[in-house]
């Protein structure tokens, strides 16, 4: 599968189906396969969830590597014959809130920007839609959900093809699969 520009964006809401579509159409790219996670086990139930995506994802990838700040440096510096599969956005803004506070700005996603634009080999993201649910009670919450609508809004932006995903159905909203 040969596409003009070879960012894909998946984004959709929590259980919505967006890593599952995702692995499924990485594997109509040839190998190798990388997976870059950016989820950190912070907790039990988190780590569950980790464990539950390694081994839904086994003999797809190549190797998994976990990167939960520095996006841009590892998209940069891998093999260019590698297609890389980015789970997800959301969480690596999370990260950044964890590491570095409530900023109204982070190094961190210009880098993440440019080197999207910069890779002309493909890669699959994945990122959560988190403004279509209630309003979040606190102004931190609020600021995260702010700060993720406008970088899904740049990452849409600069992506080849967008891909909605709404229970488990993808619905194509910028350019086309071929």
């Amino acid at each position: 599968m040969e596409y003009r520009n070879p960012l894909i964006f998946i984004v959709g809401g929590a259980r919505s189906g967006k890593s599952s579509y995702g692995e499924t159409l990485v594997q109509t790219f040839a190998e190798p396969r990388v997976y870059i996670a950016t989820a950190e086990a912070f907790d039990e139930e988190l780590k569950e969830r980790i464990e539950m995506h390694q081994k839904r994802r086994e003999g797809i990838f190549l190797l998994t590597i976990e990167e939960p700040i520095n996006l841009a440096q590892v998209i940069l510096h891998r093999p260019k014959r590698e297609t890389l599969f980015i789970d997800c956005l959301s969480v690596f803004l999370g990260n950044l809130f964890h590491y570095y506070g409530s900023n109204e700005s982070f190094p961190q996603l210009e880098e993440l920007y440019r080197a999207l634009e910069e890779r002309k080999q493909p890669i699959i993201v994945i990122s959560n839609e988190v403004g279509e649910g209630i309003v979040p009670e606190n102004e931190m919450a609020r600021h995260y959900r702010d700060m993720s609508g406008w970088m899904n809004q740049r990452v849409a932006k600069i992506a080849d093809v967008v891909i909605k995903m709404t229970c488990g159905i993808p619905q194509i909203i910028k350019g086309e699969l071929s």
